[in-house]
């Protein structure tokens, strides 16, 4: 019996951004153009879904380009960014290879080398390991720069010989999170240059704001996506931080939690920069099945980013 009602709070923006749309075009115009296999070196983009339904047309992932058995072909790049040695081994290997970065991270790339050749020494605020991270410290030479992760890492960074400082940081960020780090540091290091536009994504900040938004207004709060993708569990953070504390990630494989959401008479809903809208739809459905539910979409930005594609695909 579907007595029992629910209210879902839809935030709007949600889902891919234009970065994550143009790295899967990429893999299926490539599959198109050379056949398959294509190979993808590292996770096209932080999902599993995007992923199995990539494999299933003839993307083979592998994390290094020696795992490639077939030289021959072609090699793809993800949206996180490589560093400078992955394409140096690719035209080593006499390998062709499409780079997929998001233009935003190359930006970021972009920035660390044109500081690193002015003569500043660069910290990047990110989250060790990641992708994103790897790639941008493996623009410049190492020694060059340094990761901030949080306020006790400026604590306790120590100026390096006489070099002046500048700043950069990962596109995925929380936004409250790393104006604190930015604060701190500008407190610490009067004179540190600053990126011109800030460094986080425009996708990450939207999808940020919407869940700050309606966060406040439900008992539980949901993100779909993946627990490796960055810019999801940061959405969580948003929500519990905004107010609503049982927020959780909603992963592939990972069930509704019905039995909690029947206690709930409004909960909240988004999704990663990468995860389809098709698993947004599938979790409502889900609830669909032994509540009535109506649905508020709350729109606090509407984007019209498009990248294009690599100059090889058009």
């Amino acid at each position: 019996m579907k007595n029992k009602e629910i209210k879902i709070l839809l935030a709007s923006p949600r889902g891919f951004c234009a970065g994550v749309d143009r790295a899967i075009e990429i893999v299926k115009k490539s599959i198109t153009k050379y056949g398959a296999p294509i190979y993808v070196r590292h996770e096209i983009v932080h999902n599993k879904h995007v992923v199995e339904s990539l494999k299933k047309i003839g993307a083979i992932f592998v994390e290094e380009l020696s795992e490639i058995k077939d030289k021959t072909r072609p090699v793809i790049f993800s949206a996180h960014g490589v560093p400078k040695v992955v394409p140096d081994e690719a035209k080593n290997l006499k390998m062709d290879y499409i780079d997929a970065t998001c233009p935003l991270v190359s930006k970021v790339h972009r920035e660390a080398e044109n500081l690193n050749k002015s003569g500043y020494h660069v910290l990047l605020i990110g989250h060790k390991n990641h992708p994103e991270v790897v790639g941008t410290m493996g623009q410049i030479p190492e020694g060059t720069i340094d990761l901030i992760e949080n306020i006790a890492d400026v604590k306790n960074f120590k100026k390096k010989e006489n070099k002046k400082l500048a700043f950069v940081t990962q596109t995925t960020l929380s936004v409250d999170d790393t104006k604190d780090i930015i604060n701190a540091l500008k407190e610490k290091f009067s004179d540190i240059k600053e990126p011109k536009k800030e460094d986080i994504c425009y996708a990450t900040t939207n999808r940020q704001a919407a869940v700050k938004k309606i966060a406040p207004n439900c008992e539980m709060f949901f993100v779909i996506g993946s627990r490796n993708s960055s810019n999801s569990a940061r959405l969580v953070e948003v929500a519990k931080k905004s107010g609503c504390e049982k927020s959780e990630l909603i992963f592939y494989g990972k069930k509704a939690p019905l039995e909690k959401i029947k206690n709930c008479k409004t909960i909240g809903l988004s999704s990663g920069a990468s995860a389809p809208e098709e698993l947004v739809q599938n979790f409502i459905s889900e609830i669909k099945k032994t509540m009535k539910v109506s649905i508020e979409e709350v729109i606090t930005a509407n984007e019209k980013v498009v990248f294009k594609l690599p100059k090889e695909l058009n």
